[in-house]
């Protein structure tokens, strides 16, 4: 078993893997998404053209989160799915999508309230990315954006409307977001450090 342990340990330092790290435990992530979601609430609460749209692949668990407890806030809105895919600007180098769940917008974007919605922002390219996407359905009255965890290092000019978390992590560490569907007592934000010498996607 320890010559297993070794030898995977091996695999994941050829790969540059340093260590991986808790950074917030379920019931701090359940806290951050009822206060973006009150947050919400309180801004839009007599909004009837709300629209929330989770990014594909993160920001679409997160979406059915918020609008199950702005319900609960007595807060009604259509929610859908935005497949950025064939707007990334990375395309040319990775031509194979990585999202698995294609846009859906379940009613007309014009003149709606439309909340963009992410696990993580990081360069600010996946909103971006979102961004045109979203416009090439229509033009929104205005166009906001929720995000979990912000790790900061924009590289675009972006900031969330709604944040839960902040972290401050060095730019060669990936910030992971799990939040399991099925079990929410599951949920965990871990970065996942790398040597400084290897460029994560």
């Amino acid at each position: 078993m320890n010559s297993r342990l070794d030898a995977l340990r091996r695999a994941l330092q050829n790969h540059g893997f340093v260590g991986l790290q808790n950074q917030h435990d379920a019931k701090a992530i359940h806290a951050a998404i009822e206060s973006v979601a009150q947050s919400i609430a309180e801004r839009h609460r007599d909004n009837p053209r709300l629209l929330l749209l989770g990014i594909a692949n993160g920001g679409i668990e997160l979406t059915t989160r918020l609008v199950r407890l702005l319900r609960q806030h007595d807060v009604t809105c259509g929610h859908g799915t935005i497949d950025i895919s064939f707007h990334r600007d990375d395309i040319g180098r990775h031509p194979i999508p990585k999202e698995f769940a294609p846009t859906l917008i379940p009613h007309d974007v014009n003149g709606a309230t439309v909340i963009l919605v992410d696990d993580v922002l990081y360069s600010g390219r996946t909103v971006k990315a979102a961004l045109d996407e979203l416009f090439d359905h229509g033009r929104p009255a205005a166009v906001e954006l929720a995000v979990l965890v912000d790790r900061g290092g924009r590289c675009l000019p972006f900031a969330p409307n709604y944040c839960g978390l902040r972290l401050n992590v060095p730019a060669t560490d990936k910030v992971v977001v799990r939040l399991d569907p099925k079990h929410p007592k599951n949920d965990a934000v871990q970065t996942v450090s790398y040597a400084a010498t290897d460029r994560q996607p």
